[in-house]
């Protein structure tokens, strides 16, 4: 697994700097999924702030080439996964592919868009993993289509364990540039919150389904 504990808190400290990440644990979010959760993730944001999006696209670049050697090919995740992927295709001088949730519904029908040849290694670009579930559809997605997955990157992660047993059980090797953990570290120490704010967070990662009920 890579880890940078220099990249973890520079991005954690980027992400919260442009409000990429939200922190409200006294007014909790909802997400799609119906969880209540004290985080919000977009990061989208980092590709209006140049200086952030070229730190990105180069430690991802700079850590695929540490964990996964020589690839043929970048894919991105539809959708926040494109822009970040098509970033790091062009720093390393790849042919770039995405890969859509569904089949699109007209027209070809297809499901992987770009045309490269099967039997590539390819390395999946994600902007942000919380169960992993999305993520390793696009793998698998990918596996069916004849590629080798080497493996994915991406920006952030929640660390959630169900994560880590998805991605184990799929067999697909994965990091992340920052994580939960760095995230509330960099957080606390320079007073983006308080520390009973703290426990409130990590209790809500410990039982995200049930946090706030």
């Amino acid at each position: 697994m890579f880890t940078n504990s220099e990249t973890e808190q520079q991005v954690a400290e980027f992400l919260l700097q442009i409000k990429a990440i939200k922190l409200q644990p006294n007014n909790p979010f909802t997400w799609a999924s119906g969880w209540k959760s004290p985080i919000y993730c977009d990061n989208r944001v980092t590709l209006s702030h140049p200086t952030i999006r070229t730190y990105i696209r180069q430690q991802l670049t700079s850590a695929i080439q540490e964990m996964f050697g020589s690839v043929g090919c970048i894919a991105g995740v539809a959708t926040a996964g494109i822009p970040q992927g098509a970033l790091v295709a062009q720093e390393l001088g790849l042919p770039f592919i995405y890969v859509r949730a569904k089949p699109k519904e007209h027209g070809t029908g297809n499901l992987i868009e770009g045309e490269i040849s099967p039997g590539k290694r390819v390395v999946v670009i994600e902007d942000l993993i919380s169960t992993g579930k999305s993520s390793l559809q696009a793998v698998e997605a990918l596996r069916d289509a004849g590629y080798t997955v080497a493996g994915l990157a991406a920006i952030f992660s929640y660390g959630f364990d169900v994560a880590a047993e998805n991605f184990k059980n799929a067999k697909c090797p994965y990091f992340t540039l920052s994580n939960y953990n760095a995230l509330i570290k960099y957080a606390e120490e320079h007073q983006y919150i308080t520390n009973g704010d703290v426990q409130m967070l990590k209790q809500w990662r410990d039982q995200p389904s049930t946090w706030g009920q």
